[in-house]
């Protein structure tokens, strides 16, 4: 079994015995207890590394208020680090915790302006040896959580008639690659959650974001078992990532690729799925 994600890791818990899926508050810099805020504020999960760290790191330079989750408290403190940050590790593949985390949130500040569901997982290898536990584990983590997340932060957002939700996909999702099945599925299916929510909320004030990121170079690589195939020169920085999904909330932007090219494959795939296919068992 090898485990892989697009960039924000999922941290397995260092000791089961420590695991808890209630979100619990804490304040890493030295001006007390978490208080509500006028600034904006940022919600971001997966931020205990990767993509979702920097991320974070790049909101923080533009003086927002964050709110970071994640399931290891060190890494995320180390993220934090430097800034107002309140950190609020959660188990989101616990059956209560997406709720948990929404509710711990809303409570810190008192309002979400924006919502980077950057947690996820993957598996690589044949899909026909795949363990059952883990096509679950993948499909709850990278799909059923985040949408559950958004379905609990979502409300408040209609309320204040105001926020993004900003949903992290994968090139896999677009393609689909081999021996990345579940996962490719996963974030497909965030591309078609992103777009039917989209039209849902017009004229609530309320955005949706879709990230399309190629492959990254974060610990993921390492973690899922086996090298990146590529060469390392090709994979893309966290920090652009981040750059990236800053601007697309600073512009309301539906969509975001990065890079810009690949939102070439899905218009072949469009126009001419024979030589789509041709190309995608070659390359793919």
């Amino acid at each position: 079994m090898t485990l892989t994600g697009s960039g924000s890791a999922y941290d397995p818990p260092a000791d089961p015995a420590r695991r808890s899926t209630a979100p619990v508050p804490v304040r890493v810099n030295q001006y007390g207890p978490p208080r509500r805020l006028d600034r904006r504020v940022a919600l971001v999960t997966g931020a205990s590394s990767g993509i979702g760290a920097a991320t974070a790191r790049r909101f923080a330079m533009d003086g927002w208020q964050l709110l970071l989750s994640g399931r290891d408290r060190r890494r995320l403190e180390q993220t934090a680090s430097g800034t107002t940050a309140v950190v609020l590790p959660a188990d989101l593949a616990a059956p209560d915790g997406p709720r948990l985390l929404a509710q711990s949130a809303l409570h810190t500040t008192g309002r979400i302006d924006v919502l980077v569901a950057g947690a996820g997982m993957g598996w690589a290898g044949p899909f026909a040896t795949m363990p059952h536990t883990d096509i679950d584990r993948v499909l709850t983590l990278d799909l059923n959580a985040t949408l559950h997340l958004v379905r609990e932060v979502l409300p408040s957002m209609i309320a204040a008639g105001r926020g993004r939700v900003v949903l992290l996909g994968s090139v896999a999702g677009c393609v689909g690659l081999r021996e990345e099945a579940v996962y490719s599925a996963a974030k497909a299916g965030l591309a078609a959650f992103a777009e039917a929510l989209r039209q849902e909320l017009r004229g609530t004030g309320v955005g949706v974001t879709f990230v399309v990121p190629g492959a990254v170079d974060t610990p993921f690589h390492t973690r899922r078992g086996r090298p990146y195939d590529g060469t390392r020169t090709g994979l893309l920085s966290p920090g652009s990532v981040a750059g990236t999904i800053w601007e697309a909330v600073r512009q309301n932007r539906d969509e975001a690729y990065v890079p810009t090219w690949l939102t070439v494959p899905g218009r072949v795939r469009g126009l001419a799925p024979g030589l789509y296919r041709r190309l995608l068992n070659r390359f793919g």
